[in-house]
């Protein structure tokens, strides 16, 4: 069905496929892609409405907000506020849990935003139908909001009305592929047309009263809100989930003091109730001063394993607008990230391998793709080379236009991170494994998830097609390959041998020969047609994290965490030969590996942040590639030969290509 938008007509409901409306002409299609279906709801600023994309081959659900507000004494406010919204929802909307903005235009005189559908319940919702929250759930609430807070403060704005009816738990993935990770069950942030940006002069600055009675803080009813003021709501939002009952009915207002734990003590611990009251406070000076500060508190009383990694260019709280009030020192920052097996310097190659000079240095960075939040796990160009893929912990897999430099779209539906990536050989097609211990089929076509296998016991790490496309293999932390018969979409066998996980695998050109790299510091060699182990290989001292087969197959190579690359000459049904070459640098885990085309020399990723470039033949080292802020989880060559690509555990990806 369509309906129709304009606010006089009398019949606004209408057939599907109708380009005009039946009953009084009025244009269908906004911007000529987007249709309304049915309202949603209406505020004192205008209607909101269910919507469909008909630009985009799934047609993927959406909202139209409409600026309709209602009476003349308002007008001016309500169109600065419905303005702010798409500016803010513009800056704030590529985050997983804040809805994404996709348009803000005029059309027929009347504003229009356009955003991403969140399909599920918003908590107050779902309160009525589940009851009261329990510790649990009101620390799970915790553990999913107050980062999204901390990330809105970061960009310095204030949202002003947290309330349960502005949060929603999703009940299925979104099916628009522009957005980053999400995650079913995850809770979404909505509604930021109370939202305010602040900047330095305007932070002491008195302002509009803003946002739900029940749930807004002192400070903010006097026309000053702070951050605080968002963690004071949230507070109040937890009491209500806790309680049932109205926040006023849990203040009392003779004694001036929450009385919550009157009707919630046996659903809230001691050191819960704590954290929540010092939300509460009505004073600023006696509150958390930042969501990273209320992190902090549940991680030292042991209620929350959270962290919240800070940029150091961006204060953890503000100045508050009580005059009286000193100065908020900034808090001890979180723990810094685990630090990775690195040496202080980089130590010189064994003897036979020599640095090239700066001057030697063929390799520059063309490109740099940024977007992910969390460690780029897999990188991989498609076989035109037109495209590249990248997996991340973040759960997503971004496709990059490498014409344009920059996202083309992206791919959700993992459930955890998303740990391996690999193309079809036509390209059609790209599949994931993840942590979530799936592995998905992606349409490419269509830029949307086409099938799941299932059937890994735990985290998978690595993915592979067979040259033939109608196999596909997988294997990860269960010690055991996954076979799986593409044509009919489950699984076909299981190779089992190892003796720990498997991080690596890969398929020899010819599809016929299978290696594996494992924690159990072995390389097994599987014949695929018969499904059997043909041989393993010894020779790493440490675990082999990578496995990569040169283009013609006469040969295979191997990274392991003891810092050597050994090369194998691939003999399919003849005895065990010991490797052909050992490329070492000291001190550094090879991660990743990857042969050029014309088969020359060898990339290799490291935990130090680097690429190096080893000579095949001589086993010289002939560069290192130095960009990366953190370790080189993947390494991949274009087709032609002339671009390189590194995913990094600093959540960005760079592009090199030979400077002739």
């Amino acid at each position: 069905m369509s309906y129709c938008l304009n606010p006089q007509c009398q019949n606004p409901q209408n057939r599907d496929g109708v380009q005009f409306c039946e009953a009084c002409g009025s244009k269908l299609l906004l911007r000529e892609r987007y249709r309304a279906i049915k309202p949603l709801g209406r505020g004192g600023f205008g209607k909101t409405f269910l919507a469909v994309d008909e630009d985009k081959p799934s047609k993927p659900p959406c909202v139209i907000k409409q600026f309709l507000p209602q009476g003349s004494n308002n007008a001016q406010k309500a169109a600065e506020l419905f303005q702010q919204e798409a500016v803010r929802l513009d800056e704030l909307g590529k985050h997983p849990q804040i809805p994404d903005l996709l348009a803000h235009f005029q059309q027929d005189s009347y504003q229009y935003l356009v955003q991403e559908y969140v399909d599920g319940q918003n908590l107050a919702q779902q309160l009525s139908l589940t009851g009261p929250f329990n510790e649990d759930g009101i620390k799970k609430l915790l553990d999913d909001l107050l980062p999204v807070l901390d990330f809105i403060h970061q960009h310095k704005v204030i949202h002003r009305d947290v309330k349960p009816e502005n949060i929603i738990r999703r009940n299925s993935r979104p099916a628009r592929m522009t957005g980053w990770g999400t995650n079913v069950g995850e809770l979404v942030l909505v509604d930021f047309g109370a939202a305010k940006v602040f900047n330095d002069s305007a932070l002491l600055e008195a302002g509009t009263i803003i946002g739900s009675p029940e749930y807004v803080a002192p400070e903010q009813i006097r026309g000053r809100a702070i951050y605080a003021s968002d963690l004071y709501s949230l507070g109040v939002t937890c009491i209500y989930l806790l309680t049932q009952l109205s926040p006023f009915d849990l203040y009392d207002i003779n004694s001036d003091r929450w009385v919550w734990r009157d009707y919630a003590s046996d659903r809230v611990s001691s050191k819960l109730g704590l954290v929540l009251n010092k939300m509460l406070a009505s004073n600023p000076n006696l509150r958390y001063g930042s969501a990273v500060e209320v992190v902090e508190e549940l991680r030292a009383l042991g209620l929350s394993k959270q962290k919240i990694e800070r940029s150091p260019s961006i204060p953890s709280s503000i100045p508050s607008p009580v005059p009286s009030r000193p100065p908020t020192p900034a808090p001890t920052p979180p723990p810094a990230p685990r630090r990775r097996r690195t040496s202080p310097t980089l130590p010189p190659p064994e003897a036979g391998a020599s640095l090239p000079t700066p001057q030697q240095s063929k390799w520059k960075c063309a490109l740099t793709l940024t977007g992910h939040f969390d460690s780029v796990t897999s990188v991989a160009f498609s076989p035109d080379g037109k495209t590249l893929a990248s997996g991340s912990r973040d759960k997503t897999i971004e496709i990059w236009d490498l014409k344009q430099g920059r996202r083309w779209y992206t791919l959700t539906g993992h459930e955890d991170a998303v740990e391996a990536i690999a193309y079809s050989p036509d390209g059609k097609a790209l599949a994931s494994g993840s942590r979530d211990k799936t592995v998905e089929i992606w349409d490419l076509d269509k830029g949307k998830r086409w099938y799941t296998l299932i059937g890994h016991g735990d985290w998978v790490y690595s993915v592979a097609f067979s040259p033939a496309e109608e196999i596909l293999a997988s294997a990860g932390k269960e010690k055991s390959i996954e076979i799986w018969d593409l044509k009919k979409g489950k699984r076909w066998y299981s190779l089992v041998g190892h003796s720990d996980r498997i991080y690596g695998i890969a398929f020899s050109p010819d599809g016929e020969v299978l290696a594996s790299a494992s924690r159990d510091k072995t390389v097994k060699v599987w014949n695929v047609k018969k499904g059997r182990e043909l041989f393993t290989l010894k020779g790493h001292g440490d675990w082999v994290r990578t496995v990569a087969f040169s283009p013609s197959g006469a040969t295979f190579a191997t990274g392991s965490r003891d810092g050597t690359i050994k090369l194998w000459q691939n003999n399919i049904g003849q005895e065990v030969s010991p490797p052909l070459k050992t490329f070492k640098f000291k001190n550094s885990d090879v991660l990743s590996l990857v042969f050029s085309r014309n088969e020359d020399f060898l990339a290799a990723g490291y935990r130090d942040g680097k690429v190096r470039l080893w000579e095949v033949k001589t086993g010289n080292l002939l560069e290192v590639i130095s960009g990366h802020s953190d370790e080189v989880l993947s390494v991949a060559f274009s087709k032609d030969g002339k671009s390189l690509a590194s995913g990094s555990s600093d959540k960005s990806i760079k592009i090199w290509r030979i400077n002739n």
